[in-house]
């Protein structure tokens, strides 16, 4: 019986409430749940796993969007809609923190070490200021084969070397969006360069 009574009460069955109307479509019901519950998720599940305030904000914003795709599909729990909300942004964290391990390879210092072991294979260590010079004057000359935005943030981020807030402020991006964003350029670029490579050994 007080299982049943738990199941009725005013709170459970507000939610409840909320939570078929949101199902069959109504954004404000919807609104309403996010609001309720997504500063919870921020707090207790976003930032801790991420650790800093933008990579945190980007997974929430990613996690309403995944919400919003797939709220139909929801069935109501007794435990309420925030244990889903909750597996939706924490499956949104672990999708960004994969990234985060491929972005950690490319640094500035690893990205000119690629280049020149692209060019030679030598051991990264036994580079000297000549093969830099030469990494970064290969950069400059693929950037003009990019998207003007990869170009933009290698160039801010590589070449003048600035810091990741720094370099999003000046793309007018959020630091979590400006590394998505490098990752990309520096993939880009890697394969122009293979590409260079491949048609000048042809």
């Amino acid at each position: 019986m007080r299982r049943v009574t738990e199941l009725l009460s005013p709170e459970l069955e507000r939610e409840r409430a909320l939570c078929e109307r949101a199902r069959d479509g109504d954004r404000d019901a919807l609104a309403a749940l996010l609001r309720e519950h997504g500063p919870r998720l921020y707090r207790s599940v976003l930032l801790p796993r991420l650790g800093n305030h933008a990579a945190a904000e980007e997974a929430l914003s990613q996690t309403y969007v995944k919400v919003v795709e797939h709220v139909a599909k929801f069935s109501w729990q007794s435990v309420g809609f925030y244990p889903w909300l909750r597996r939706v942004g924490w499956n949104v964290a672990i999708d960004q923190l994969r990234r985060k391990r491929h972005e950690t390879l490319f640094e500035p210092e690893d990205l000119e070490r690629e280049l020149d072991r692209g060019q030679n294979q030598r051991n990264p260590e036994e580079l000297e200021h000549s093969d830099l010079e030469r990494a970064r004057a290969q950069v400059q000359e693929l950037l003009s084969t990019l998207n003007p935005r990869y170009a933009q943030a290698i160039r801010l981020r590589v070449l003048e070397e600035q810091s990741r807030e720094d370099a999003a402020r000046a793309l007018g991006v959020s630091v979590a969006t400006f590394d998505v964003v490098l990752h990309r350029a520096l993939a880009a670029l890697k394969r122009a360069l293979a590409s260079r490579n491949a048609n000048e050994q042809a």
